[in-house]
C-alpha cells in the first residue's frame, strides 16, 4: 500500500497515471463535515483529479477513449462497477464496469463517433443496433488489474446493444448484473424494448449473451443485490420525479434468474399511504424500524410505463429515487438520492425475515429502517452507489447538483467521514464538477475502486486504511 503522494505522470490517451505530487505542505481543503476523524482532513491534489487524505494515493486505471485489447475504445461515461479476484493470479483482480451511454452520445462511443469498429464485433452479439446499423452504445467493459504492479493489464467491451447501462450488481456466480435505466420502446432510438437487466460473467474474455432476465422486469433500473443465502435479488428503480418503488425477485432457480420468477414491491403493514420520503410529513426518524409487505407485481414487461404506479395502487410504497444497493451480513442497504425533508438523500437498511420469500414470512416479516438522513449537505447530500468497505463501513459516492461530489463513509453506528473529492473541472461551465460512481473493494482489502462519472475515468485508490480514527 502507498504512504505518501507520488509524482504526477501526465496520461497519454493510451496509458495510466500515478495521480498527484507530495501534498504533506499543502493546506487542507474547506466545504466538508465529519462527525470522526476518519482518515483526516482531505488535501488537494495539484493534478486536480481527486483529493484524498495525506498518505493515500490514486493511480488512474483506464479513461473513456482510450483503445482497449479488443481494438475497441474505451466508452464514456463511466458508472456502477464490481471487482471479482482473479482466478488466474492472486495479484490480479477483474472490474466489470457500466457505461451509462445513450444512443445520441457517439462522441464516446466503443466504435468511434462514425461507428466504423463495430466491424471489429460480431453484431449478433449486440441486443439492439441504431437505424445505422451499429449496436446502442451502452453495455459493459471488463478490466484485469494487477494490485501488485498497480497496472492495467488488459481491458476489452463485455455487453454491447444495451442502453443507459447505470448500476447494478454483483452476484454470487461470479457475474455482474447490468442494469439499464430506461424505458425507451422500439422505434425511439433502436429496434428494441429497453429497461431490462443483463447477466455480465465476471471470466468472460469475449461479449456475454445479451438476453435480458425478463422476469426482472421492464422499468428505470439503477441497482441490484443478491443475497447469497436465498438468491434472492432486491432491485432499485431511479425516476428523477422521486416515486420510485423497491423491488425483490424471487426467482425459480437462483442460479438460472432466465428461468424465471416471481417480481415484487415492498409496502408498509400501514398501507400505500405510508410515505418512507419524509418530503411532506415525517413518515419516521433516524433509528425507526418498520415491518414490511411484499406485493405481487403482474405485466412486469411494463407495455405502458407504468410499472411503479400500478404497484404503488396495490399498496407498494414510494421511494425518492432509489441507487446504489449492497448486501453486507445478513443485510441490505440501499440509498435514496433526494429522500428526506431537505431531499439530501437517505440510507435505509432492510434486514430479510428469517422466512424471506417463503409462505413463513408473513408471521415473521422483513424489517426496514431507515439508517441515516442527512440534514446538512456539507455531512452528505444526494447518496448513489454504495459497496461495504473491508472494516464494515459504508462507503457512499455522491451525486449532487452542487460543489465537489465526495466519497463519504458511513461507519456501523450512522457516522458520516469524508474520504475523497471529486477535484476535476466541471464538465459544463457554471456546473458541478460530476458525480462519483461504482464504488468498490479488492478481495484483500488493499485498493479501493471509484470512478468519475464523466466523460469517464477509473481510480485505483491506495493507502493506510488501518488507520482509521474515531
Amino acid at each position: 500500500m502507498s504512504v505518501s503522494r507520488r509524482s504526477f505522470l501526465a496520461l497519454a490517451a493510451t496509458s495510466a497515471a500515478f495521480g498527484g505530487l507530495s501534498r504533506a505542505m499543502a493546506q487542507p481543503i474547506a466545504g466538508y463535515r465529519n462527525q470522526i476523524t476518519g482518515y483526516g482532513p482531505l488535501v488537494p491534489d495539484p493534478a486536480g483529479v481527486f483529493d484524498l487524505p495525506q498518505g493515500f494515493s490514486y493511480k488512474i486505471v483506464s479513461r473513456a477513449g482510450q483503445p482497449m485489447d479488443d481494438g475497441l475504445l474505451t466508452p464514456g461515461k463511466h458508472d456502477g462497477m464490481a471487482c471479482f479476484p482473479d482466478p488466474a493470479s492472486p495479484d490480479r483482480v477483474i472490474l466489470v464496469r457500466n457505461h451509462e451511454q445513450r444512443p445520441s452520445e457517439p462522441d464516446r462511443s466503443a466504435f468511434g463517433k462514425d461507428g466504423a469498429l463495430a466491424a471489429r464485433i460480431d453484431l449478433a452479439k449486440a441486443y439492439d443496433l441504431t437505424p445505422k446499423g451499429v449496436p446502442m452504445d451502452g453495455g459493459t467493459t471488463t478490466l484485469v488489474w494487477d494490485l501488485k504492479q498497480q497496472r492495467l493489464v488488459t481491458h476489452h467491451l463485455s455487453l454491447t446493444g444495451t442502453t443507459v447501462n447505470c448500476a447494478g450488481g454483483r452476484t454470487p456466480r461470479r457475474s455482474w448484473l447490468s442494469c439499464e435505466e430506461t424505458e425507451i420502446k422500439a422505434g425511439e432510438g433502436g429496434s428494441k424494448d429497453h429497461g431490462w437487466v443483463f447477466e455480465v460473467p465476471a471470466d468472460l474474455r469475449g461479449l456475454a449473451d445479451p438476453a435480458p432476465i425478463t422476469g426482472m422486469g421492464r422499468f428505470k433500473h439503477e441497482a441490484t443485490a443478491t443475497d447469497p443465502r436465498t438468491g434472492i435479488v432486491y432491485l432499485t428503480e431511479d425516476f428523477a420525479d422521486g416515486f420510485c418503488l423497491f423491488y425483490r425477485y424471487l426467482p425459480v432457480d437462483p442460479a438460472k434468474l432466465h428461468a424465471g420468477g416471481r417480481l415484487q414491491a415492498l409496502g408498509f403493514r400501514e398501507g400505500k399511504e405510508a410515505d418512507p420520503r419524509n418530503w411532506d410529513s415525517r413518515f419516521w426518524k433516524v433509528g425507526d424500524r418498520r415491518k414490511v409487505v411484499w406485493i405481487d407485481l403482474d405485466g412486469v414487461d411494463n407495455p405502458h410505463n407504468d410499472l411503479r404506479h400500478r404497484g404503488h395502487g396495490k399498496g407498494a410504497a414510494y421511494f425518492a429515487r432509489g441507487e446504489g444497493i449492497f448486501f453486507g451480513d445478513g443485510e441490505l442497504y440501499f440509498t435514496c438520492t433526494t429522500g428526506g425533508a431537505q431531499k439530501d438523500g437517505q440510507v435505509m437498511r432492510y434486514r430479510p425475515s428469517p422466512q424471506e420469500g417463503k409462505p413463513g414470512e408473513k408471521d415473521h416479516p422483513g424489517e426496514i429502517e431507515l439508517f441515516l438522513e442527512p440534514d446538512d449537505g456539507e455531512l452528505m447530500s444526494m447518496p448513489d452507489n454504495i459497496a461495504i468497505a473491508p472494516n464494515g463501513h459504508l462507503f457512499v459516492c455522491e451525486d449532487k447538483y452542487r460543489g465537489h461530489n465526495m466519497l463519504k463513509a458511513v461507519t456501523p453506528k450512522g457516522q458520516v467521514y469524508t474520504v475523497g473529492r471529486n477535484a476535476t473541472a466541471p464538465a459544463i461551465p457554471a456546473a458541478p464538477n460530476t458525480e462519483l460512481a461504482g464504488v468498490c473493494f479488492s478481495p484483500d482489502g488493499s485498493t479501493c475502486f471509484v470512478n468519475i462519472y464523466y466523460p469517464g475515468t477509473t481510480l485505483a485508490i491506495t493507502g493506510p486504511w488501518a488507520s482509521l480514527k474515531a
